[in-house]
């Protein structure tokens, strides 16, 4: 396939496929139809048929060249393969375009400090797992670094502080990245304001601007309320000190963080999975953790 590609690259071999998808054809008269030298015409057609693409046969004085259809067909097919890999519902592709839509109305409704001033974004997610065991997610190192970044990213320093006052850093770089040789990603920093164990979480997160300002601050609370079936999580945002370089930042919070909440859903589905049929899993030993660590606060 590499050996077609390549052939096939070159616009003066290309002119003489399509020559050939006509009829077979000699090699004076390829010459002659391309207005090119007989030699060129010749070296090319031999690139071609080492690529498969045409075969010859010698007729009289004369070589004939014609073409091989079906190295053109598989190639039409992965082609189709490659297309259809990127156009397939909700996939990288979608995400792309969506965030480019909101990235473009962003930036023209960003004119001037403090646009976005007042903006805000809820989510909610029905997740399969007591609170005690969401809470551990939301607030310690270990589990929040399996979530906390959109799709294609990963965590690349994490700090959270569960206590009011407590740092947040959160910095994260592409997941291919593994040798950390390309940028960073994005960077955010904040403070941990309200705790209370199992029930709400709320603090403030400010992405970096690439020359270390601040981006905007998100005021972001999280209350925890228990289900018959787990935990429902409700989440807000809002924005404020919004500058003009920020539109970047705020077009990417919605499809962002709902990936990450997404994440987050599927661990504990999955980690609900891995406990089914034991008498006692790690939900348990959470809900003993969690209680106790409930009563030395009260």
């Amino acid at each position: 396939m590499d050996a077609l590609l390549t052939a096939l690259a070159d616009p003066a071999r290309w002119r003489l496929v399509s020559l050939l998808a006509e009829r077979p054809r000699s090699v004076g008269v390829l010459a002659q139809l391309a207005d090119a030298r007989q030699p060129q015409t010749t070296k090319h057609l031999q690139t071609l048929e080492r690529a498969g693409v045409v075969t010859s046969q010698r007729t009289g004085q004369r070589r004939v060249y014609a073409l091989r259809p079906g190295p053109l067909r598989d190639l039409a097919a992965a082609l189709v393969r490659l297309a259809d890999t990127a156009d397939r519902v909700a996939g990288p592709d979608s995400t792309y375009e969506r965030y480019g839509l909101g990235l473009h109305a962003e930036r023209l409704a960003a004119d001037g400090t403090g646009w976005a001033d007042g903006r805000s974004f809820g989510f909610r997610r029905s997740l399969p797992a007591r609170p005690e065991s969401v809470w551990r997610h939301l607030t310690e190192t270990a589990p929040l670094s399996r979530w906390w970044t959109p799709d294609d990213l990963r965590v690349s320093e994490l700090v959270f502080e569960a206590r009011p006052g407590g740092r947040v850093v959160l910095e994260y770089r592409d997941a291919e990245d593994a040798d950390g040789t390309e940028p960073v990603a994005g960077r955010a920093e904040g403070v941990v304001e309200e705790v209370r164990p199992g029930e709400r979480l709320a603090y403030r997160l400010s992405p970096l601007l690439p020359d270390g300002g601040l981006a905007f601050t998100a005021h972001v609370e999280l209350v925890l309320r228990p289900t018959d079936t787990g935990t429902e999580l409700d989440t807000h945002w809002r924005i404020t000190d919004s500058t003009i370089d920020s539109a970047d930042f705020v077009a990417g919070i919605e499809i962002g963080f709902g990936q990450s909440l997404d994440t987050l859903a599927a661990i504990l589905a999955a980690d609900a999975r891995n406990t089914a049929g034991t008498d006692s899993g790690p939900d348990d030993t959470d809900n003993t953790e969690y209680d106790a660590h409930t009563r030395s606060t009260k």
